[in-house]
Protein backbone atom coordinates (compact mmCIF):
# COMPACT_ATOMS: atom_id res chain seq x y z
CA UNK A 1 0.00 0.00 0.00
CA UNK A 2 2.82 2.35 0.86
CA UNK A 3 4.21 1.39 -2.27
CA UNK A 4 1.29 2.45 -4.61
CA UNK A 5 0.58 5.51 -2.58
CA UNK A 6 5.18 6.70 -3.14
CA UNK A 7 3.70 5.56 -7.01
CA UNK A 8 1.19 7.83 -6.85
CA UNK A 9 2.83 10.80 -5.56
CA UNK A 10 5.96 10.93 -7.46
CA UNK A 11 4.07 10.54 -11.16
CA UNK A 12 1.76 13.36 -9.60
CA UNK A 13 5.00 15.12 -8.75
CA UNK A 14 5.98 14.41 -12.59
CA UNK A 15 3.34 15.33 -13.96
CA UNK A 16 3.34 18.60 -12.34
CA UNK A 17 7.01 19.23 -13.29
CA UNK A 18 6.15 18.26 -16.72
CA UNK A 19 3.12 20.64 -16.47
CA UNK A 20 4.82 23.47 -15.42
CA UNK A 21 8.04 23.25 -18.04
CA UNK A 22 5.49 23.14 -20.84
CA UNK A 23 3.76 26.32 -19.79
CA UNK A 24 6.93 27.64 -19.04
CA UNK A 25 8.50 27.06 -22.36
CA UNK A 26 5.67 27.92 -24.34
CA UNK A 27 5.82 31.24 -25.76
CA UNK A 28 4.20 34.40 -24.40
CA UNK A 29 1.64 36.47 -26.84
CA UNK A 30 2.71 39.03 -28.68
CA UNK A 31 1.44 42.54 -26.76
CA UNK A 32 -0.49 43.94 -29.45
CA UNK A 33 -0.50 47.54 -30.21
CA UNK A 34 -3.58 47.25 -32.02
CA UNK A 35 -6.62 44.90 -31.41
CA UNK A 36 -7.78 42.46 -34.40
CA UNK A 37 -10.78 44.03 -36.04
CA UNK A 38 -11.98 42.49 -39.56
CA UNK A 39 -12.63 45.25 -42.23
CA UNK A 40 -15.44 44.74 -43.81
CA UNK A 41 -15.51 43.43 -47.54
CA UNK A 42 -17.30 46.78 -48.12
CA UNK A 43 -14.01 49.01 -46.59
CA UNK A 44 -12.12 46.73 -48.24
CA UNK A 45 -13.07 47.50 -51.54
CA UNK A 46 -13.46 51.14 -50.72
CA UNK A 47 -10.04 51.35 -49.57
CA UNK A 48 -8.25 49.23 -52.84
CA UNK A 49 -10.64 51.31 -55.33
CA UNK A 50 -9.53 54.43 -53.40
CA UNK A 51 -5.81 53.40 -53.39
CA UNK A 52 -6.45 52.60 -57.28
CA UNK A 53 -4.60 49.24 -57.43
CA UNK A 54 -3.33 48.07 -60.09
CA UNK A 55 -1.76 44.50 -61.74
CA UNK A 56 1.43 46.77 -61.59
CA UNK A 57 1.32 47.67 -57.63
CA UNK A 58 2.90 45.98 -54.80
CA UNK A 59 0.43 46.28 -51.54
CA UNK A 60 1.53 46.35 -48.32
CA UNK A 61 -1.16 46.23 -45.13
CA UNK A 62 0.34 46.92 -41.86
CA UNK A 63 -1.58 45.03 -39.41
CA UNK A 64 -2.93 42.58 -41.79
CA UNK A 65 -4.47 40.30 -39.63
CA UNK A 66 -6.52 37.36 -41.64
CA UNK A 67 -4.82 38.98 -44.80
CA UNK A 68 -8.39 39.83 -46.76
CA UNK A 69 -7.09 43.37 -48.17
CA UNK A 70 -3.76 42.14 -49.68
CA UNK A 71 -5.71 38.62 -50.77
CA UNK A 72 -8.42 40.77 -52.21
CA UNK A 73 -5.85 43.15 -54.20
CA UNK A 74 -4.33 39.93 -55.48
CA UNK A 75 -7.30 38.46 -56.90
CA UNK A 76 -9.38 41.24 -58.01
CA UNK A 77 -6.51 43.35 -59.33
CA UNK A 78 -4.07 41.30 -59.71
CA UNK A 79 -1.65 43.13 -57.66
CA UNK A 80 1.11 41.72 -55.16
CA UNK A 81 1.02 42.29 -51.67
CA UNK A 82 2.86 41.57 -48.48
CA UNK A 83 0.83 41.17 -45.16
CA UNK A 84 2.74 42.20 -41.78
CA UNK A 85 1.24 40.94 -38.67
CA UNK A 86 2.48 40.23 -35.09
CA UNK A 87 -0.16 38.01 -34.48
CA UNK A 88 1.12 34.00 -35.49
CA UNK A 89 -3.11 32.66 -35.59
CA UNK A 90 -3.44 35.58 -38.11
CA UNK A 91 -0.43 34.95 -40.11
CA UNK A 92 -1.77 31.22 -40.31
CA UNK A 93 -5.32 32.30 -40.98
CA UNK A 94 -4.26 34.54 -43.61
CA UNK A 95 -2.12 31.94 -45.36
CA UNK A 96 -4.87 29.53 -45.43
CA UNK A 97 -7.26 32.40 -46.59
CA UNK A 98 -4.45 32.89 -49.61
CA UNK A 99 -4.29 29.20 -50.12
CA UNK A 100 -8.06 29.31 -50.44
CA UNK A 101 -8.42 31.84 -52.60
CA UNK A 102 -5.59 30.43 -54.74
CA UNK A 103 -3.36 33.82 -54.79
CA UNK A 104 -0.68 32.04 -53.22
CA UNK A 105 1.64 32.70 -55.74
CA UNK A 106 1.04 36.97 -55.32
CA UNK A 107 1.03 37.28 -51.57
CA UNK A 108 2.95 36.72 -48.71
CA UNK A 109 2.29 37.10 -44.96
CA UNK A 110 5.21 38.01 -42.83
CA UNK A 111 5.11 37.54 -38.81
CA UNK A 112 6.79 40.44 -37.44
CA UNK A 113 6.61 44.04 -36.34
CA UNK A 114 5.49 46.79 -38.71
CA UNK A 115 7.57 49.39 -37.54
CA UNK A 116 11.12 46.84 -38.29
CA UNK A 117 9.12 46.11 -41.93
CA UNK A 118 11.15 47.29 -45.11
CA UNK A 119 8.50 49.02 -46.98
CA UNK A 120 10.45 50.32 -49.39
CA UNK A 121 9.37 48.40 -52.56
CA UNK A 122 5.57 49.29 -51.45
CA UNK A 123 3.20 51.18 -54.00
CA UNK A 124 0.79 51.35 -51.62
CA UNK A 125 0.22 50.64 -47.99
CA UNK A 126 -2.98 50.33 -46.41
CA UNK A 127 -3.48 50.50 -43.08
CA UNK A 128 -6.51 50.26 -39.95
CA UNK A 129 -4.13 50.71 -36.63
CA UNK A 130 -5.03 53.07 -33.95
CA UNK A 131 -4.26 56.90 -34.49
CA UNK A 132 -1.55 57.02 -32.13
CA UNK A 133 -0.29 54.00 -34.07
CA UNK A 134 -0.48 56.15 -37.49
CA UNK A 135 1.05 58.80 -36.07
CA UNK A 136 4.79 56.77 -35.05
CA UNK A 137 4.44 55.29 -38.58
CA UNK A 138 4.18 58.23 -40.51
CA UNK A 139 8.03 59.41 -40.65
CA UNK A 140 8.64 55.78 -41.47
CA UNK A 141 6.09 55.97 -44.21
CA UNK A 142 7.56 59.06 -45.72
CA UNK A 143 10.86 58.36 -45.46
CA UNK A 144 10.89 54.75 -47.51
CA UNK A 145 8.07 55.14 -49.83
CA UNK A 146 8.88 56.44 -53.19
CA UNK A 147 7.43 59.54 -54.31
CA UNK A 148 3.78 58.30 -56.05
CA UNK A 149 3.43 55.39 -53.29
CA UNK A 150 -0.54 55.41 -52.17
CA UNK A 151 -1.39 55.42 -48.78
CA UNK A 152 -4.93 54.72 -47.30
CA UNK A 153 -5.96 54.14 -43.55
CA UNK A 154 -9.05 53.14 -42.37
CA UNK A 155 -10.97 55.36 -39.60
CA UNK A 156 -7.75 56.65 -38.60
CA UNK A 157 -5.70 59.60 -40.48
CA UNK A 158 -1.95 60.87 -40.09
CA UNK A 159 -2.21 64.05 -38.25
CA UNK A 160 -1.93 67.70 -39.73
CA UNK A 161 -0.73 65.74 -42.95
CA UNK A 162 -4.47 66.27 -45.15
CA UNK A 163 -5.83 63.69 -46.95
CA UNK A 164 -6.11 64.32 -50.54
CA UNK A 165 -9.41 62.26 -50.63
CA UNK A 166 -11.68 61.39 -47.99
CA UNK A 167 -14.12 59.04 -47.93
CA UNK A 168 -17.34 57.78 -45.29
CA UNK A 169 -18.85 54.29 -45.90
CA UNK A 170 -21.65 53.47 -44.01
CA UNK A 171 -21.66 49.68 -42.87
CA UNK A 172 -24.22 47.93 -40.46
CA UNK A 173 -25.62 51.29 -39.36
CA UNK A 174 -21.79 52.61 -38.37
CA UNK A 175 -19.65 55.50 -39.97
CA UNK A 176 -16.22 54.43 -41.26
CA UNK A 177 -13.95 56.74 -42.65
CA UNK A 178 -11.51 55.92 -45.79
CA UNK A 179 -8.28 58.39 -46.00
CA UNK A 180 -5.60 58.68 -48.80
CA UNK A 181 -2.57 60.46 -49.32
CA UNK A 182 0.13 60.32 -52.20
CA UNK A 183 3.70 60.63 -50.98
CA UNK A 184 5.24 63.69 -52.31
CA UNK A 185 8.09 64.63 -54.44
CA UNK A 186 11.00 64.95 -52.26
CA UNK A 187 12.50 68.50 -51.53
CA UNK A 188 16.21 67.01 -51.52
CA UNK A 189 15.28 65.25 -55.21
CA UNK A 190 16.27 62.13 -54.09
CA UNK A 191 14.30 58.48 -55.18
Amino acid sequence: MRRQRRFVASTFILIVLVTATAVAETPAPPRLDVPYVPTHERIVAAMLEMASVTKDDVLYDLGSGDGRIVIAAARQFGARGVGIDLDPQRIREANDNAREAGVTDRVQFVLGDIFDADLRPATVVTMYLLQEVNLRMRPKLTRELRPGARIVSHNYDLGDWVPERKQTIEVSGTSHQVFRWTVPPRADGQR
